[in-house]
């Protein structure tokens, strides 16, 4: 499904407008198509979009949906098994979209404590993961294999679920987690040291498209469910037993991300 086209083109035009009178130095005509965003600036933003559709599924969706009688579950995906996915799955299914989107860009989520051994560093994301964890900060790269731009940005445990989740997971290697402390780094790639408009559009694009289509495998999966929760405009509670529809639950993400996003390019000049 697609991305709501007039209000992220509105969105992108403030952005692109932004960009070309803040950073610079062509007059608009001739700076378009031309590669002036640097891919940091980039990764800074699509990683605080990541950062509100997390929070924004984790305590709206998960943790009010525990509490309305809803279930999560690693093998969300599986015949016999009626819930939805956990946070961290609900990033894979993202990041899966993204694998197959010609945007070039790519999102790993990794730990160096994982459930899934799939997911560990490996290579020089063990050493750049140290740094990370030692300064709680991004840490920007270029792989020197590859020579793929890469950003690395800290994976917190922001919400008790999380923390409590892996605890208790048979198959964690650390049970002692706290809430706030780094459990991994989201790692995003990128072919290119800086990007047009027009990319910077599309990655922006795949990214929020990707959210979309998470959500709305979740709401898919909820069609197999034999006690279905009422799927509209209502959020779950203890006392409401329903789940958003697509544009609802993306109208809410969107209303967070389009201000922070903004303000994520104003403060990086």
């Amino acid at each position: 499904m697609k991305i709501s086209s007039s209000h992220i083109i509105a969105l992108l035009l403030i952005l692109l407008i932004t960009w070309t009178f803040v950073s610079a130095p062509l007059p608009l005509e001739d700076a378009r198509g031309s590669a002036s965003i640097p891919i940091e600036d980039v990764f800074r933003v699509i990683a605080k979009e990541n950062d509100i559709v997390r929070t924004l599924y984790t305590k709206s969706i998960v943790g009010q949906g525990k509490k309305a009688g809803l279930k999560f579950d690693e093998d969300w995906e599986n015949a016999d098994i009626q819930a939805g996915p956990l946070p961290a799955l609900f990033l894979a299914k993202a990041a899966s979209n993204i694998d197959i989107n010609p945007v070039e860009l790519d999102l790993f989520l990794g730990s160096h404590q994982p459930i899934t051994p799939t997911n560990s560093f490996e290579g020089i994301q063990i050493e750049k993961f140290e740094s990370l964890l030692s300064t709680k900060e991004p840490v920007f790269y270029k792989d020197p294999n590859s020579g793929i731009e890469t950003a690395m940005f800290p994976d917190f445990a922001s919400a008790m679920a999380c923390v409590t989740c892996h605890n208790e997971h048979p198959d964690s290697p650390k049970t002692d987690w706290v809430k706030d402390e780094v459990m991994g780094a989201t790692t995003w790639s990128y072919p290119k040291s800086m990007v047009t408009e027009e990319e910077f559009i599309s990655i922006i694009s795949a990214v929020r498209a990707s959210f979309e289509f998470a959500y709305l495998s979740y709401l898919t999966e909820i069609e197999t469910f034999d006690r279905k929760p009422e799927i509209g405009t209502q959020w779950p509670s203890a006392e409401s037993y329903s789940i958003p529809d697509l544009d609802t639950f993306m109208s809410k993400f969107r209303s967070a991300a389009d201000s922070a996003t903004l303000n994520q390019l104003l403060s990086s000049k």
